[in-house]
C-alpha cells in the first residue's frame, strides 16, 4: 500500500476544500443572476396595482434587467479580461446586492426600473465571469462537470423564481421578491472574496485598452434588436421595424469600428474560428427552440388539452426540473466522452423531442406533451454542458471573459428571438383572431407547426456543428494580433 507524506496529503485536502468553496461562490452567483430574471415576472400584476400603472409600464421592471444583461454582457466579459476577473466579479456581486436593496426600497416605479437596470449590470458581470473563472480555478479535466453544475444552478434559479416570488408576495408584499436576494448576495460576496484565486498580474506596458466606442455601438445595436423583438406584445409594427433597421445599421457600424480599433472589444478574427462561430450559432438556435416551450406550452396545455391554470403550471415545471436534474450528469458525460460527441447526442435528443411534439401529441393527453418535453430538455442540458465546455476550453486564457460573454449573449438573443418569432409562427398557424380564446383544434395546429419549425432549427444546428468540425480539423495560421487558436 502506497503511503504519501503528510504535507502532500494536507496540500491535496486544502486544494479540494478550496475548489469546493470556489464552486460554491460561482454557483451562487449564477443562481442569483438567473433568479433575478424570473422572480420579477410573477410580481408584475401586484406592481401594476400598487403603482396604479399599466402593464406596458410595469413590464419595464423585467425589460430593464434583461436589456442591461443583453447589452453589457460582452463588455463586462472583456473588461474582466483586462482589469482582472476576480476583482470585477466581486464588484459585480456587490453591485447586484446593493441594487437588490434599492429595488426593495424604491418609492416610485421609475426608481424601481432604474434600480433593476443596475441590478442587471451586476447580473451580467456574474453570468459572464462565473463561466470565465472556471478555466482558472478548476482543473481542466473537470471543466464539463463544472459547466453542468453552473447550468443546473441557472435552471434552478429560473425555476425557483415564480414559486418563490408568489410565496413572498403573498406573505410580505412585492418588495420581498427583491430583498430576498440581499442576504444571499452578501453570502456570495463573502465566498467569492475568500475562495477565488487572485488575478494574474498584467504589465501596464502590455495591458490592452478598453474599447469605449465599440462598447457603446454594440450596446446600441443589441438594445435596438432586443427592443424590436420584445415591445408590442406580439405584434410587429412600424416601431419594431425601425428598431430592427437600427440594429442592422449598428452591426455594420460595429464591424467598421472594430476593424479600425487599436484594442477592439471583439477581435474579428475570433469570429472566424470554426469552433467558436459554431458554438455561438448553435447556442442561439437551441435557445430559440427552448423558448418555444415557454411560448407555446401554456396555450397548448390550456386551450388544446383544457387544463386549468394550476395544472398548466405543474406540467410546465417539468422542463426546469429536468434541466436542473440533468445538468450535473450531463457535465460528467462531457468529461468522460468529450464535448464533440455529447454535443451531437444532445442535439439528437432535442431533434427527437421536437419531432415528437410536432406530430400532434393531442390524442395522448398530458403524457404526449410531457414525455417529448423531458427528452427535449434533457438534450438541451447535455448540449449546453458540452457546447460551453468545448468553447471555453478552446478559448485563450486572456480571452475567456469575452468568450464567456459571447456565449451568454448568444443564449439571450436566442431566447429573445424565440419569444417573438416562434410566438408569431404559433399565432399564424393557429389562424385564430385571439390566441388566448382559440379552440382546441387551432391550438393543436399551432403546436404542430411551431415544433416542426423548431425541428428544422435543431437540424440546422446539427449541420453547423458537423461543418465546423470539418473546418476546425484543417490547420490555420494565427492572426497578426494573436487572436487565432493556439
Amino acid at each position: 500500500m502506497t503511503s504519501y507524506p503528510q504535507d502532500t496529503v494536507a496540500a491535496v485536502r486544502d486544494r479540494t476544500i478550496s475548489v469546493r468553496w470556489t464552486l460554491a461562490s460561482l454557483s451562487l452567483s449564477m443562481l442569483l443572476a438567473s433568479l433575478g430574471t424570473s422572480i420579477a415576472n410573477v410580481g408584475l400584476p401586484t406592481l401594476a396595482q400598487a403603482s396604479s400603472a399599466s402593464f406596458q409600464q410595469v413590464q419595464w421592471v423585467v425589460l430593464a434587467y434583461l436589456l442591461a444583461i443583453t447589452t453589457l454582457i460582452i463588455s463586462v466579459g472583456r473588461l474582466g479580461d483586462i482589469a482582472g476577473r476576480r476583482k470585477l466579479l466581486l464588484a459585480g456581486i456587490a453591485l447586484f446586492t446593493m441594487a437588490s436593496a434599492l429595488c426593495g426600497a424604491a418609492p416610485l416605479l421609475s426608481w424601481l426600473i432604474a434600480a433593476r437596470a443596475v441590478q442587471g449590470l451586476g447580473a451580467a458581470v456574474m453570468m459572464a465571469l462565473a463561466m470565465a473563472l472556471v478555466g482558472e480555478a478548476i482543473p481542466k479535466e473537470k471543466t464539463g462537470s463544472v459547466m453542468g453544475l453552473l447550468g443546473t444552478m441557472s435552471a434552478i434559479g429560473t425555476a425557483l423564481g415564480p414559486s418563490l416570488g408568489g410565496v413572498l408576495i403573498a406573505a410580505f408584499g412585492w418588495r420581498a421578491i427583491f430583498l430576498v436576494t440581499v442576504p444571499f448576495g452578501l453570502l456570495a460576496l463573502l465566498l467569492a472574496h475568500h475562495a477565488l484565486p487572485a488575478d494574474r498580474p498584467i504589465s501596464q506596458s502590455t495591458k490592452p485598452g478598453f474599447d469605449v466606442i465599440g462598447t457603446l455601438v454594440l450596446a446600441f445595436t443589441l438594445g435596438a434588436y432586443a427592443l424590436a423583438m420584445t415591445i408590442g406584445r406580439g405584434t410587429f409594427g412600424t416601431t419594431n421595424l425601425l428598431l430592427l433597421l437600427a440594429a442592422i445599421f449598428g452591426i455594420c457600424l460595429f464591424l467598421f469600428v472594430e476593424s479600425r480599433a487599436a484594442s477592439p472589444l471583439i477581435h474579428l478574427a475570433m469570429l472566424r474560428e470554426p469552433l467558436l462561430r459554431s458554438g455561438l450559432a448553435t447556442s442561439m438556435l437551441v435557445a430559440t427552440v427552448m423558448m418555444t416551450t415557454l411560448v407555446v406550452g401554456p396555450f397548448y396545455l390550456s386551450r388544446g388539452l383544457g387544463l386549468d391554470a394550476a395544472l398548466v403550471g405543474l406540467v410546465m415545471s417539468a422542463g426546469p426540473v429536468v434541466s436542473a436534474l440533468a445538468g450535473i450528469p450531463a457535465g460528467r458525460l462531457v468529461d468522460r466522452f468529450g464535448a464533440r460527441y455529447t454535443a451531437v447526442a444532445g442535439l439528437g435528443a432535442m431533434a427527437t423531442g421536437c419531432l415528437a411534439l410536432s406530430l400532434a401529441p393531442e390524442p395522448f393527453g398530458v403524457a404526449g406533451y410531457v414525455m417529448p418535453l423531458v427528452i427535449l430538455t434533457a438534450g438541451y442540458a447535455l448540449f449546453q454542458a458540452a457546447n460551453n465546455t468545448g468553447v471555453m476550453k478552446d478559448a485563450r486564457p486572456d480571452h475567456r471573459g469575452i468568450v464567456s460573454g459571447l456565449l451568454n449573449l448568444s443564449r439571450n438573443l436566442g431566447l429573445i428571438t424565440g419569444a417573438s418569432v416562434m410566438g408569431a409562427v404559433f399565432s399564424f398557424a393557429s389562424a385564430a383572431n385571439e390566441i388566448a380564446t382559440a379552440g382546441s383544434a387551432a391550438a393543436a395546429a399551432g403546436m404542430t407547426a411551431t415544433f416542426a419549425v423548431a425541428t428544422v432549427l435543431v437540424v440546422i444546428a446539427v449541420a453547423i456543428a458537423a461543418t465546423s468540425r470539418v473546418h476546425a480539423a484543417k490547420p490555420s495560421l494565427p492572426d497578426a494580433q494573436g487572436a487565432g487558436r493556439r
